[in-house]
């Protein structure tokens, strides 16, 4: 068992006093866009992840956890999550208090998006392994990269101060 199965274990485990809910395939958990506060725990069935109209994941992991980053981050939710099946989870009304009120699920959370955040680095270092010569947006990865290991800076402002950003 990998640490990351042994996290999403873990998950399950400081859940378990909590309802279950099931949904139909078709339904839709969180919407990408405003946050909703809610934070899901995969409990039986498989989900889709979709950023616009592009799916990017099928996850039917028991203990994976949706709405985490938008908890985490206090972020607009960065994607859709959708049940393809029929499935079991735990929805927490309130996901930041929930995390804060639960320390010890937060390392396991922060484990499984460790792994993911490798997976995504591994994924983008092999884009950029393929086209290092290239002298066009496919060569750009390097910059892509660059960007996500440095990502420290504060947010770039909303609204009108967006024409000040000197990164613009």
């Amino acid at each position: 068992m990998t640490p990351e199965d042994r996290s999403m274990q873990a998950v399950l485990s400081y859940t378990e006093d909590l309802a279950r809910l099931s949904y139909s395939p078709g339904e839709t958990l969180i919407a990408e866009g405003p946050s909703s506060g809610l934070l899901y725990i995969l409990i039986d069935g498989a989900v889709e992840i979709l950023r616009g109209d592009v799916r990017v994941a099928l996850v039917s992991e028991p203990g994976a956890v949706f709405g985490e980053i938008s908890a985490l981050l206090g972020r607009d939710h960065t994607a859709t999550v959708r049940a393809i099946e029929p499935i079991v989870v735990h929805r927490i009304e309130n996901a930041e208090a929930f995390l804060q009120q639960r320390p010890g699920i937060v390392f396991h959370v922060a484990r499984i998006l460790a792994n993911r955040l490798i997976d995504a680095t591994t994924y983008l270092a092999d884009i950029k392994h393929q086209f290092a010569d290239r002298s066009d947006h496919l060569g750009m990865v390097d910059e892509v990269l660059e960007a996500l290991v440095n990502q420290q800076a504060p947010a770039a402002p909303m609204g009108s101060a967006l024409k000040d950003d000197p990164r613009l």
